[in-house]
């Protein structure tokens, strides 16, 4: 018996590798951009920093939508939605108080993100992929904890977000091609 298709209806997995390949290309392209430009906190790097939890705001608004059969994952979704949503806001007030002010409010976020992302990874483990994604939320807890208190020194810098976002990126991606290979294999 195919315990994906038990767990889930067939749609949900080929959903959610769509969505992690777009987000593995935003992460990329996002990464790049901001790594050029890390040296300055001007209007377009403000802008790439507020774009990132909004953009994390639609891609879990999409996936709610797809994810319907699965309450305690979408509960971690709603969660999701919400703690994006506030870093928009912290991001938007942080840009005009300097590099340190920015790394502490993604820095909780990148905390209080991956921690959510260890649950909805654990509660879709049988979709398959999900490793990939219980270990960025994994890694997401420690970034975020170090850019905190990277914050608090001097030559803070934006730099370690587009290797974060980037990092972020490739799980998606290696999340993405588990699904397909899960849902082939299935």
């Amino acid at each position: 018996m195919d315990t994906l298709v038990v767990t889930a209806p067939a749609g949900v997995p080929a959903a959610l590798r769509k969505l992690y390949m777009l987000r593995f290309a935003f992460a990329a392209v996002w990464a790049g951009s901001l790594f050029a430009m890390a040296d300055t906190l001007g209007v377009f790097t403000a802008a790439l920093l507020v774009i990132y939890p909004l953009f994390d705001v639609a891609c879990a608004v999409i996936d709610i939508r797809s994810a319907r059969v699965d309450a305690r994952s979408v509960r971690g979704l709603y969660v999701n939605v919400v703690l994006s949503g506030l870093a928009v806001i912290g991001l938007a007030v942080a840009v005009t108080s300097g590099v340190p002010a920015v790394l502490r409010v993604w820095g909780v976020w990148a905390v209080t993100a991956g921690v959510v992302q260890l649950v909805v990874g654990a509660a879709r483990r049988r979709l398959g992929g999900q490793w990939a994604m219980i270990a960025s939320g994994f890694i997401s807890t420690l970034a975020g904890t170090s850019f905190f208190m990277q914050a608090g020194k001097d030559g803070a810098s934006l730099g370690s977000l587009a290797g974060y976002a980037f990092l972020g990126g490739v799980f998606f991606l290696v999340s993405a091609l588990r699904l397909g290979r899960t849902r082939a294999n299935g």
